[in-house]
């Protein structure tokens, strides 16, 4: 007698990721989503994914925290731009003073900084 042949696993599917909440366009509308540049990026003192950079805004100097740290190596990251979330209150984030986020897309898990087409000065309204 031969031993039955076993039924292949059943594939793992993954869980579908529920859509957002709709927002109306007076709920977008708030938000002041910017062109800036990248001044300059150094290491976060205190935490492994995080880099502290110094964006123009404008006429505008502001400190970011943003976690890209595992995507992007400080030193090529001045004079890019980048869409900075301008209107976001400030906050302390391990000890360093974050004036604003920055745009990215998740692509497997790494950061990807979102970014203007052409050349677009800094302090540029994104509509």
């Amino acid at each position: 007698m031969t031993d039955p042949v076993p039924a292949p696993a059943p594939a793992v599917v993954p869980p579908a990721v529920p859509a957002p909440a709709p927002i109306t366009y007076e709920d977008f509308s708030k938000l002041d989503l910017r062109v800036a540049e990248i001044l300059e990026a150094s290491f976060h003192p205190k935490a492994d994914r995080l880099l502290v950079l110094k964006v123009k805004l404008g006429e505008q100097v502001r400190q970011v925290v943003a976690g890209i740290r595992a995507s992007y190596d400080p030193a090529t990251l001045a004079g890019r731009r980048v869409i900075l979330v301008a209107n976001l209150a400030p906050a302390v984030i391990r000890g360093v003073e974050s004036q604003g986020m920055l745009l990215a897309a998740d692509l497997e898990g790494k950061a990807v900084l979102l970014a203007p087409d052409r050349e677009v000065p800094s302090g540029a309204k994104v509509k």
